[in-house]
């Protein structure tokens, strides 16, 4: 099993999903941040609570050599999509999407599955393939 594997793992014991991770630098501080969502959504507590049961995992199986902070959150509203599964758990939402070529698409995504995606872009049907996508996120209409 490997780090991410296992991190997914403890999540799900949770009652929560893993969603993705990454490693940041802010302010001079190296950060692992774990983002994770559940249905009815992700509270304070919840992230507290898989921190707590992840810190001591990867103390052991540390996800870098250097010193850093662990951050368990949500990935919010607005979130970045990068897997496949990213995609297909967001049908129906909003998302603007940067193509490789360098067009950016807005629109509903009609449907998702391992090779791409559909898009309903002002009532056209537009379908994109993952290696066609630089960049994608959810957008919300405040």
């Amino acid at each position: 099993m490997n780090l991410e594997e296992k991190i997914a793992s403890i999540v799900r014991m949770h009652g929560a999903e893993y969603y993705d991770s990454e490693i940041v630098s802010e302010n001079g501080n190296r950060i692992f941040r774990v983002y994770i969502t559940k249905e009815g959504g992700v509270d304070l507590e919840l992230c507290a609570d898989i921190s707590v049961e992840l810190s001591p995992f990867l103390d052991v199986h540390p996800p870098m050599q250097e010193a850093y902070y662990l951050e368990v959150s949500s990935p919010g509203i607005e979130r970045e999509l990068k897997k496949a599964s990213h995609f297909m758990k967001s049908i129906g939402e909003k998302v603007r999407v940067k193509l490789r070529n360098g067009e950016k698409l807005k629109g509903d995504i009609l449907c998702a599955d391992e090779n791409g995606i559909s898009i309903d872009r002002d009532g056209e049907r537009v379908d994109i393939d993952y290696c066609e996508i630089k960049k994608a996120r959810t957008c919300f209409d405040w």
